[in-house]
């Protein structure tokens, strides 16, 4: 009898001594859970990498590299899905802008500067060799004042010759630049190793002062710079080999004059001072759009003479020498490249 009172009696016990548990809930084990729930969230900037390993910690031990390695994986796909994708018809419009460009800078060029072609049939077997010859010389140099502007760039040779004295490097670089393509060009192209050396050392000097320019802009905008000067001096070269002989070796004199013009147009910045706005610009302007108007004709002009040495040369009168043939349209091609990547960054920066 007592023992059923007992077991009846239990759930009224319960009820009568749920205060007992209501005033033992207030005690130490509520305050850790008011403390816990009351603590403010802080605006820390650190706060997601001091709380993330705590929430690891209170999983297995087993699981947490592979929950980490499940986040890491997470994360990269969606940022990946989150990027955003290329717009493929502005990339048409893109190109066929370009193309447009080019065909009819060509049509202009043959139309304008062709019209008068060679009356002697064409280009003869040894001037073709000749012009080849030198195309591929400026090409292995333009190689390799890209590698070893690159290889400046990497190794932070660029860096150290921007922050010593501008004036001390500029000097000298150009005394070596002038130096050696003079040495390059006083030795007789029988002796290939020293021809060869000092032309790599030229081709070094012109690899410092492009090195910087490589630091500054983009990968995307030197690779269409370097389209369009490719394209500008083909179709300019095309035109100087098909024209008629010595047509364009007149020019020689008035690009020099021009030339003149825009190496003191780029100084101007040194001597002007900062308020005068509009002569800047206009200076500005000379020194790019101008530049490559000279250094285009200069193309033009390299081209037809290295036909008419190839003539000499073919007469006995002098040696053929591609080495300093090709000296000429390294330049060329530099001066054309450099402006066409200041002018696509001026464009670029004009957008933002």
């Amino acid at each position: 009898m007592s023992f059923t009172l007992t077991i009846r009696a239990g759930p009224a016990r319960l009820a009568s001594r749920i205060p007992e548990f209501a005033k033992a809930s207030s005690g130490p084990a509520a305050a850790i859970r008011a403390f816990h729930k009351s603590a403010p969230k802080t605006t820390n900037f650190f706060t997601s990498r001091t709380t993330t390993p705590l929430l690891i910690a209170q999983k297995p031990a087993t699981n947490s590299l592979l929950a980490r390695l499940q986040g890491a994986r997470r994360g990269y796909q969606y940022q990946s899905h989150t990027q955003p994708q290329p717009d493929s018809g502005l990339l048409m419009r893109k190109l066929l802008y370009g193309g447009a460009m080019v065909g009819g800078t060509w049509v202009t060029l043959q139309f304008m500067f062709n019209r008068e072609t060679r009356a002697d049939g064409g280009m003869p077997p040894y001037e073709r060799s000749y012009l080849n010859k030198t195309f591929m010389h400026t090409g292995l140099g333009i190689g390799i004042i890209g590698l070893t502007a690159y290889q400046m760039l990497q190794t932070g040779f660029t860096y150290r010759l921007m922050v010593t004295n501008p004036w001390v490097v500029a000097i000298g670089g150009l005394a070596l630049s002038f130096g050696s393509m003079l040495a390059t060009r006083a030795i007789d192209p029988d002796n290939y190793i020293p021809k060869y050396a000092c032309w790599a050392v030229f081709n070094a000097t012109q690899a410092a002062f492009v090195a910087p320019l490589l630091a500054m802009a983009p990968p995307a905008l030197l690779a269409r710079a370097g389209l369009y000067t490719i394209a500008m001096m083909g179709a300019i070269s095309f035109v100087g080999a098909t024209a008629k002989q010595e047509k364009y070796l007149y020019i020689g004199g008035p690009l020099l004059a021009g030339a003149a013009i825009v190496a003191v147009s780029g100084f101007a910045p040194l001597v002007l001072p900062a308020t005068a706005v509009r002569t800047l610009a206009f200076t500005e302007n000379l020194w790019l759009y101008g530049g490559l108007a000279v250094f285009g004709g200069f193309t033009l002009y390299d081209v037809q003479r290295v036909l008419y040495h190839a003539r000499l040369a073919q007469a006995g009168v002098i040696k053929e020498d591609p080495v300093n043939e090709s000296i000429s349209l390294e330049l060329d091609f530099l001066n054309i490249f450099v402006r066409m990547v200041q002018i696509l960054m001026m464009q670029q920066n004009r957008r933002k």
